[in-house]
């Protein structure tokens, strides 16, 4: 068995040196990184910053729509999840670069399992607004007839 490390600065041998350890510290750091993270995705990745051009008016106008609070939460949801699947999918695609820009088959598993992943969040999201804001919708222009 593994000895407990005696302080906790010392790191055991199942943690990693390079992780953080130092409490409310790292909540700052880990914050900072996140916001990097977006940053990067904005500025380089062309599908996240496509998927934002409908999620930010999506959750914007989601806010108008005569729904009720549990149903709004549910459409908020399924943008986040879209977004948040293509930021994971854009970190796969970024390891498998950095480990070999050499193209091989499980490299383009890899990638078209996250690729595969982010179309399967689109497809939930799109039925979710179909089914729960489209009828909204599909009334409000009935009205204006």
């Amino acid at each position: 068995m593994t000895e407990p490390p005696s302080s906790p600065e010392q790191p055991s041998a199942t943690t990693s040196t390079l992780k953080s350890t130092d409490g409310v510290g790292r909540i700052g750091k880990a914050l900072r990184y996140s916001l990097q993270g977006l940053t990067h995705a904005i500025r380089y990745e062309a599908a996240f910053r496509q998927e934002l051009m409908v999620a930010i008016p999506a959750m914007i106008g989601l806010w108008f729509l005569p729904l009720s609070m549990v149903e709004k939460i549910v459409l908020l949801g399924t943008v986040l999840i879209v977004l948040i699947v293509e930021l994971l999918n854009s970190a796969i695609e970024a390891t498998v670069d950095r480990v070999s820009t050499e193209r091989h088959p499980l490299s383009g598993r890899a990638k078209d399992l996250g690729s595969a992943a982010v179309l399967l969040a689109v497809i939930l999201m799109t039925l979710a607004w179909i089914v729960l804001a489209g009828p909204v919708v599909v009334r409000f222009f009935a009205a204006m007839i």
